[in-house]
This record gives structure tokens, sequence and C-alpha cells, in this order.
């Protein structure tokens, strides 16, 4: 028997949309600084803003499962593209935090129509048992490239334009995304048993299984965590970090301000998570995934822990960024391959977006305490020890998950 391709259209597609997605959302912490000055607003209320974003992406992330469930991917697709770009859109006339806070959450909603939960169901769906683990690792490790190019991209159209010009610039890339589509089209992989078997009992079934329970109660720190360094880490970077000397590799390199080396942290995250990302979907296939999870959260706590024990340097602030990065996006193929695998592909994406739920919950959390309680203390400090504390949390309820897939029954 030939052996099935990886390199699918559908996977290309995919991983076309998840890089404009990501590059997009993930530039967004650059905006924290300039938007508060241009309004005069305190840190904590364009943080709330970003919080409600990942809230709502966390809400919509099921519901556009279910919605490319039942009437298609592509349509699905589409209607997160429009939430996306007219969130962007209008927010580039909101002048009030009340108005940023409404339209970001439109710009969740966005996310979760071109993100995680959407698209890897469909490039789960189109991959074969034996490449479906690397399939989600280049789709997720694809985010990371978006990482590693919205940030720096945002920091220097910033440098030419007003950020009201950044985001119609990039709404224009977000419709890009529809030029894709045509390549979206999923072959059905599914069993015959699992295709006949309604959504109401597969969702029973995983709501009274133990494991799953675990699965979406582990993935909140992994949003703490992400949340909070994507819209906070910059600032942190920039306020807190001892300044670059004159002279060093970095200077070298035209890093010379913080607020660059802030910007270059998320992209140096994105560039390391490459090849976690990758290194995660290769281990996957061969070990078990909540053992690889449990392993994965462990690192972030110690890392996370070594980071603020030590002073914040522009050394310090490098050597986080890579080995973060190297945990960063690995969670997700891992979490929704052992979805798939427990539960089967036919509700993929609405149980894997359910899940995804708790991971917003985190990213809202980490993002609302990092403004409010900066307001606060005028420091990030606080707010790292809970993400080292909660990433312990996932790393201990990841091992009693049982790795076995649930038979499916048919209605």
């Amino acid at each position: 028997m030939a052996k099935t391709p990886l390199f699918t259209p559908v996977l290309i597609g995919g991983c076309f949309i998840l890089l404009i997605s990501f590059g997009v959302r993930g530039a967004m912490g650059v905006f924290q600084i300039p938007i508060a000055e241009d309004f005069g607003w305190a840190r904590s209320e364009f943080s709330l803003a970003l919080a409600i974003q990942n809230l709502a992406w966390g809400i919509g992330q099921p519901i556009f499962g279910a919605i490319a469930e039942k009437i298609g991917d592509r349509k699905a697709i589409v209607m997160g593209i429009a939430l996306y770009v007219g969130g962007m859109v209008l927010s580039t006339l909101a002048t009030t935090p009340l108005e940023h806070q409404f339209l970001q959450f439109a710009v969740g909603m966005g996310v979760a129509g071109t993100g995680f939960g959407v698209i890897l169901a469909i490039i789960g769906r189109a991959s074969s048992d034996e490449n479906r683990s690397m399939s989600l690792a280049i789709a997720s490790a694809t985010g990371s490239v978006g990482l590693i190019i919205g940030p720096p991209a945002a920091e220097a159209l910033l440098q030419v334009m007003s950020w009201q010009g950044v985001f119609l610039v990039f709404s224009g890339l977000i419709l890009m995304m529809l030029l894709v589509l045509p390549l979206l089209r999923t072959p059905q992989t599914a069993s015959k048993a699992q295709l006949e078997e309604a959504m109401a009992p597969v969702l029973r079934r995983a709501f009274r299984d133990p494991s799953y329970i675990l699965i979406f109660v582990g993935f909140f720190s992994c949003g703490y965590q992400l949340g909070f360094l994507t819209s906070h880490f910059p600032a942190m970077v920039t306020e807190m970090c001892g300044p670059i000397q004159p002279g060093s590799v970095l200077d070298g390199l035209g890093i010379s301000t913080t607020s660059a080396l802030g910007a270059l942290s998320l992209s140096m995250i994105g560039l390391t998570n490459i090849a976690g990302t990758l290194a995660a979907g290769w281990a996957g296939s061969r070990f078990q995934k909540k053992n690889l999870l449990a392993a994965i959260y462990m690192g972030r706590t110690l890392v996370g822990a070594a980071f603020i024990l030590t002073p914040i340097t522009p050394e310090t602030v490098v050597l986080f960024s890579a080995a973060m990065g190297a945990l960063w996006l690995a969670t997700v193929p891992l979490t929704s391959g052992l979805v798939a695998h427990i539960y089967g592909l036919r509700y993929m994406g609405t149980l894997y977006g359910i899940v995804f739920f708790s991971h917003q919950l985190g990213s809202f959390l980490g993002i609302w305490l990092g403004g409010a309680l900066y307001d606060q203390t005028g420091d990030y400090t606080l707010v790292w020890w809970i993400g080292v504390a909660v990433g312990l949390f996932s790393a201990i309820v990841h091992l009693p998950i049982r790795e076995k897939p649930l038979p499916a029954q048919p209605a």
C-alpha cells in the first residue's frame, strides 16, 4: 500500500490561515503601550480588552467547531474572517475602553473561526493515522511562524504609521485567508460508527469521563501562561529589563532598546517553538501524550521560576524566550491529538473546542490579572508566580488520564 503523503492541500491551506490568524493575534501585545498612551488609559483598560478577546476566542471555539461540523468547515471560516476583519476595522474608530472591549470580543470570535479548533479538526480528519500527530504539529508550528513575523512587523509599522493604520493593514492580511478556502476540501476519514454517532451522546460520554475533565482542567494553565506572555511580556521587558549595553551582540543586531527587545522576545519564542512543536508531534506518535504533556508543563514551571528568581537582563530575556518557546505550542498537537485519540474524529472540533475554552479562561485571567496587578503593585512579579503555580498544577493533573480510545456508539 502506498504511503499517504504528509503535505496535502488541506494541510497547506490550513497552515496559511493559521499563519495569518496567529500572526495578527500574536502582535496584539505590542499595542499595549501605544494605545494606553494614546488615550491616557491605565494599563488595565486595554488589558481587559485583550482578556475579553481571549475569552471570546474560548467561547467561540466550540461554537465554531459545531458550526463547521453541522454546515461545513469553509462556511465557518468565512464567518470567522468576517468577525475578525469587522472587529479590527471598527477598533480603529473606537475611543473608549468599553468600545475597545466590545470590539475585541468580535476579534476573539474571529480568531475562534480561523484558529486551532476549526483548522486542526479539518487537518485531523484529512490526515491518515500515521501522519495525524505530525500534521497537527506542523499546523501548530505554523502558528509560531506567525508569532515570529507578527510582533516585529507591528513594531516596524508603528514606526511609520499610527496603531489604527497597522490595524487596517492587518485587516487586509486577514482577508487573504479567503484565497485558500478552495484547498480545504476534506476527505472523510472517520469510521462508519463515528459517522453514525450523534453529537449529544458523544458530549455526554465525554463529560462523564474523568479523563476529559482532567484534559479540560489541565489546559487552563497553558492559556494563562500564553495569554499573559503574549499580552504583557513586551511591556514587562520594556520596563523591567536592564539596559542593552552598547557593543553587545543584541546591539550589533540592531536591538538597542528594551521595547525592541520585547517584540523580539515574542519572535524568539515563536522561532524556538517551531522545533519544540514538531518534536512534540514526532514524540506524540511514539509515546503517551499525557506523559509528554506533564513533562512540558513541568518544564514551563521550572523555566518560569528560574527567570523570575534571577535579575532580568537582556541575556536572561533571550534565554527565557528560547526555553519557553520550545515548550510554547507543543501542548496543542498533543492535547488535540489526545482528544481525537480517545473520543474519535467525528466531533473532534467541538470536543477540542470545549477543552480550548478552559485554555481561554486561563488566557482571560492571565491577561486581566497582568494589567490589574500591575496597576496595584507596579510590576508583574505576583502574576508571574501565579503562572508558575498553575503550570505545576497542570503537570500533576495530566498523569492520571487514561489514554485509551472510547468505542463509538451509533445512534
